[in-house]
């Protein structure tokens, strides 16, 4: 007997032509660890602007919002299972993916949408605040998952966020029922950590910092965990092997001088990590206030 098809992912976010970042950076993760993909990029780059000034095609409102209607009436829509959205490259975008959301939804009430609010980090936003509104009003109250980095989430709620007590009572105030935010504050020294936070739990993963690490951590922990998750895994053990491998990754990649991320050399590292991680059971705050 043939195994069942464990459901396709759509996933909408930033495509770079060299690099490992946003759409090419989730959709290997994803494919590597058996879902099928449907790839829409949001905005077409030759490299990460990291790297410097380049070429930007952004997908422009009405090219975009026909694309999220073929794939609304496709007659695929049965295979999908979830939605992963990044990067947007402007505001009228998150309408589109709303939009997507739910009429999948309607089709299918359980489908899984993981929103990682790609807007900025600590040196401020790096998209538009029209788009960084866009994203929390229209699309967290959709998701099932939201994965802001701390500066993402400290933007949503409008507070600083200096200690993991005021990180676990913003993910609890934002809305989504299940919030994974990265770069939490760390109980290691020279660690650093991922903060995740359910109805069912708070739990700190903490794996050894590692200086500048190349970009396109988030989409790949994004992405990683959202398949853990629909592997039927609990979370903590999805929370740690996610972890566990992107840390690997981070690691292998800086022992080769590698500007981008090699996911391309560590299939490995995605389906079975070896890297330690540190996993802590944190107070959850909703217990907290019903005590």
């Amino acid at each position: 007997m043939s195994e069942p098809a464990p459901g396709a992912v759509i996933v909408i976010s930033s495509h770079v032509i060299r690099g490992s970042v946003g759409n090419r950076a989730a959709v290997f993760a994803l494919e590597t660890l058996g879902y099928p993909v449907w790839a829409l990029p949001t905005v077409i780059l030759p490299w990460h602007p990291g790297h410097g000034p380049s070429t930007r095609v952004t997908i422009g409102a009405e090219d975009f919002d026909r694309l999220i209607d073929d794939l609304i009436r496709a007659p695929w829509t049965g295979e999908v299972r979830a939605v992963l959205s990044g990067y947007l490259g402007a505001a009228h975008q998150a309408e589109g993916v709303a939009r997507l959301v739910e009429a999948l939804r309607v089709k299918n009430p359980d489908l899984f949408y993981a929103c990682d609010p790609v807007m900025g980090d600590v040196g401020g936003l790096y998209v538009p605040e029209a788009t960084a509104i866009a994203m929390r009003d229209r699309l967290l109250p959709l998701a099932s998952l939201a994965t802001p980095n701390r500066f993402e989430l400290a933007w949503l709620c409008g507070a600083e966020l200096d200690t993991n007590t005021a990180i676990l009572e913003a993910a609890l105030s934002l809305g989504p029922s299940r919030m994974l935010v990265t770069s939490a504050i760390p109980m290691m020294q020279g660690s650093t950590g991922n903060l995740y936070l359910s109805g069912n739990h708070a739990l700190l993963a903490e794996h050894r910092l590692i200086d500048n690490p190349p970009n396109g951590t988030g989409d790949l922990l994004a992405a990683l965990f959202l398949a853990r998750l629909l592997e039927g895994l609990n979370e903590e053990r999805a929370l740690q092997l996610a972890t566990a491998s992107v840390f690997e990754i981070i690691a292998r990649t800086g022992r080769r001088g590698a500007d981008e991320l090699t996911l391309e050399r560590d299939a490995s590292s995605l389906a079975t990590p070896m890297a330690m991680v540190q996993m802590r059971r944190l107070i959850h705050p909703g217990q907290k206030r019903r005590s």
